[in-house]
C-alpha cells in the first residue's frame, strides 16, 4: 500500500488531528497517530470537548476533585479542557522540539461566547497561555470583527495563535494584516519573533455545504454542474492569497527580523456530501507550507485511498476564480454565503459549549459530597 500520509507531508502538508479526548491521551492513541501515521499537530474546539466530557470517559476521578472543591462550572471547563491540552502538548513536544517548533502544536479555543469582545477575548488568551503553560500551545482566536484587533494585541504580546472560522478571502487577508501588525508590536517590545507563530484556519467543507444548498434551490443544469466546486475554488484563492502577503516588502522586513510565515490551515474537511470523494478535501488542497487539520475518519480514509499527486492549488487560480464567479452570476452572494457561515460557525461553538456547561454542572451537582 502506498504511503499517502507520508507522500502528503513530503509535499510540505503538515497533517494534525482535529479531535482530542482524555481516552486518546490515556490509551496511547495520540502517540500512536503521531508515530504511525504522520500526525504532527492537534486542533481542539468546543464541541470537541462537549463530546468528549460528556462522553465521561476518564473524568470521572478530576470531576469528583473539582466537586470536592466547590469550583465554579466554568473553572471546572476550563481546569478539564487545559489538562488535556497539556498532556497532549507533552506527547506532541518532541515534535515540536524537531521541527523548531514549527508543528508538534496543540490548540485550545476562547470561550465562544467572546467572540464579539475584544478585551475578553485578549485577556482570555493570556489566561489560557499562562494555565496550559507549554511552548508549543496555540491560543485559538475566531476571525470575527472584534477578534482582529485582539489577534494583533496576543501575537504582539508574543502568545502563539491558530485564528479559527475563516471562510472569506477579505476576512483572510484582515487576518493576515493582523498577525503582520502583532509581529510588528512584538518587535517594538524587543521580544523573539522566530517564538511566535501562528496559523489561520480556513473553513473548507461548510462552504459547499451552504452554496451547494443554494444551487440545489436553483435547480438548473448550470447550477448543478458547480455543485462541489465552490470550496476548494475559496481554499485555493487563499493560498493565493497567502503567497501574495508573504512574498511583501512588508513581509521581508519582519523575517529579517527572525518572524515566520503564518501558515494557512484546512479545516473542516470532512467531507459532509456522500456524492464526493471523501478525501478531496485533502487531496485537493496540497502545497507547501500548510496544514490540514482531520477528523479521524478523514484520516483514515486519507491513508486509505488518498491519491497525492502533488501540488494541486498553485497554478489553478484563474480556474478557482472562474468557478466562484461562476457561482455570483447564478445571483448567489458570496459575501452573504461567508457572513452566514461565520455567524452559524460562532454559534455552534456557542452552543456546544452551554451544552458542556450543562452537561458539566449535572455531573459535578452528583458527584459533590453530602455535608455532615
Amino acid at each position: 500500500m502506498t504511503d499517502a500520509l507520508k507522500r502528503l507531508s513530503e509535499e510540505g502538508v503538515a497533517i494534525w488531528l482535529d479531535d482530542l479526548s482524555r481516552k486518546r491521551i490515556t490509551s496511547g492513541n495520540l502517540a500512536e497517530l503521531i508515530d504511525q501515521q504522520h500526525v504532527v499537530g492537534v486542533t481542539t474546539n468546543p464541541t470537541i470537548f462537549q463530546k468528549a466530557i460528556s462522553g465521561g470517559d476518564g473524568y470521572e476521578q478530576q470531576l469528583s476533585d473539582l466537586a470536592a472543591r466547590k469550583v465554579t462550572v466554568d473553572e471546572a471547563i476550563r481546569m478539564i479542557t487545559t489538562a488535556d491540552v497539556r498532556d497532549a502538548a507533552d506527547i506532541l513536544r518532541p515534535v515540536f522540539d524537531a521541527t523548531d517548533g514549527q508543528d508538534g502544536r496543540v490548540s485550545i479555543e476562547v470561550d465562544p461566547r467572546l467572540a464579539h469582545n475584544t478585551g475578553a477575548t485578549v485577556a482570555e488568551a493570556k489566561q489560557l497561555a499562562w494555565l496550559v503553560d507549554r511552548p508549543n500551545t496555540l491560543i485559538k482566536i475566531p476571525a470575527t470583527k472584534a477578534g482582529l484587533p485582539a489577534i494583533t494585541e496576543v501575537i504582539g504580546r508574543g502568545i502563539s495563535v491558530n485564528v479559527t472560522l475563516i471562510f472569506s478571502l477579505e476576512r483572510y487577508r484582515a487576518v493576515m494584516d493582523a498577525y503582520l501588525s502583532g509581529l510588528e508590536k512584538a518587535r517594538e517590545k524587543g521580544l523573539d519573533l522566530s517564538l511566535i507563530r501562528s496559523v489561520a484556519s480556513f473553513f473548507v467543507s461548510r462552504v459547499d455545504t451552504e452554496i451547494d444548498k443554494r444551487l440545489d434551490a436553483l435547480g438548473t443544469d448550470e447550477a448543478k454542474a458547480l455543485r462541489g466546486k465552490a470550496a476548494i475554488a475559496n481554499a485555493r484563492l487563499a493560498y493565493q492569497a497567502y503567497e501574495e502577503v508573504f512574498s511583501s516588502d512588508r513581509w521581508q522586513a519582519l523575517e529579517n527580523a527572525g518572524a515566520r510565515k503564518q501558515r494557512p490551515l484546512w479545516a473542516s474537511t470532512g467531507v459532509k456530501d456522500p456524492a464526493y470523494q471523501d478525501t478531496m478535501y485533502v487531496t485537493d488542497l496540497v502545497a507547501p507550507n500548510t496544514v490540514n487539520t482531520m477528523p479521524e475518519a478523514t484520516l483514515e480514509a486519507a491513508e486509505d485511498h488518498g491519491e497525492i499527486t502533488g501540488d494541486t492549488i498553485r497554478g489553478t487560480y484563474e480556474q478557482a476564480r472562474a468557478d466562484l464567479d461562476a457561482v455570483e452570476k447564478l445571483g448567489i452572494s458570496y459575501d452573504d454565503v461567508v457572513q452566514v457561515l461565520e455567524d452559524e460557525g460562532v454559534e455552534k461553538f456557542e452552543a456546544s459549549w452551554i451544552d458542556l456547561l450543562k452537561s458539566t454542572e449535572a455531573e459535578l451537582k452528583r458527584l459533590t459530597p453530602s455535608e455532615g
